[in-house]
């Protein structure tokens, strides 16, 4: 079964444009999850948004977000104000920047997400921006507006397409050096061979099963034996999802514009 793209837009880089289609690159749908039941009726329980002074239940059509500026007192803003923020980096990675491969600390990837392109006519665009990064051992910077919020991307080629990681912002990021400022600079030189034996008599080939869940696994033993008196559920049935219009442009003269111009702005500068 295909999966479903999480999110559909263009792969721009100068005047060469292609459409791309966007999966995350990890999923938490195998974990085992739970209703909260009323165990007498067997029924689920549900959430309500409930006003905080009155009492009352509180209608979807009546909430809003709020922005505090004071103790009870905040700045209400509606689902247009919302929409009116809205930013081009919505439908469109644009990448602003190329920087080294290996020069971006680990700490600030966030999550991997599969990009590959979404129309036949855009994969030469697609292969070309793949393989140029490739070749020069860089990535590139974008932004990308997720839930509302505008977040940093870097691009990293990978086999035949391109991953997408969401960067933590920078006052996200904790250093390392006030936590590791009391340690020690230097094992005891004695001990280290010894460790290093344990090391290798440990060292096997990486394999997924290394992170398996056992817990979860005793879970999913337990609930397949419960299932056994039980009906399967319906299936409902997937919507087709509607493909974006392209608007891919000639790939050779794109870049031969794109060149034009950087020349032109060079010049300019000179």
């Amino acid at each position: 079964m295909a999966i479903r793209p999480y999110w559909r837009g263009y792969l721009k880089l100068s005047l060469v444009t292609c459409p791309v289609a966007m999966t995350p690159a990890t999923s938490e749908s195998e974990k085992v999850r739970f209703h909260t039941l009323n165990k007498e009726t067997g029924n689920r329980v549900v959430s309500q948004y409930v006003d905080s002074v009155t009492g009352e239940p509180v209608q979807n059509e009546d909430e809003a977000k709020g922005y505090a500026r004071g103790e009870n007192d905040y700045v209400i803003l509606t689902d247009d104000d919302l929409d009116a923020v809205q930013l081009d980096t919505v439908k469109t990675i644009d990448i602003e920047k190329f920087v080294p491969a290996d020069s971006i600390e680990w700490v600030y990837l966030e999550k991997p997400h599969y990009l590959a392109p979404d129309d036949p006519v855009g994969q030469d665009a697609f292969a070309v921006i793949r393989d140029a990064m490739k070749a020069d051992d860089v990535v590139g910077i974008s932004k990308l507006v997720i839930g509302r919020r505008e977040r940093a991307v870097v691009l990293e080629p990978r086999g035949e397409g391109i991953v997408l990681w969401t960067l933590r912002f920078g006052d996200e990021v904790r250093r390392e050096e006030s936590y590791f400022e009391d340690i020690d600079d230097d094992a005891d030189p004695e001990l280290v061979p010894l460790v290093q034996k344990l090391i290798k008599q440990k060292t096997a080939h990486w394999s997924p099963t290394m992170v398996s869940d056992p817990i979860q696994e005793a879970l999913l033993s337990i609930i397949a034996e419960k299932k056994k008196a039980l009906k399967p559920a319906k299936k409902a049935k997937a919507k087709a999802e509607d493909t974006p219009t392209s608007n891919v442009v000639d790939i050779m003269a794109a870049l031969k514009q794109s060149l034009a111009a950087e020349r032109k702005n060079d010049r300019k500068a000179g």
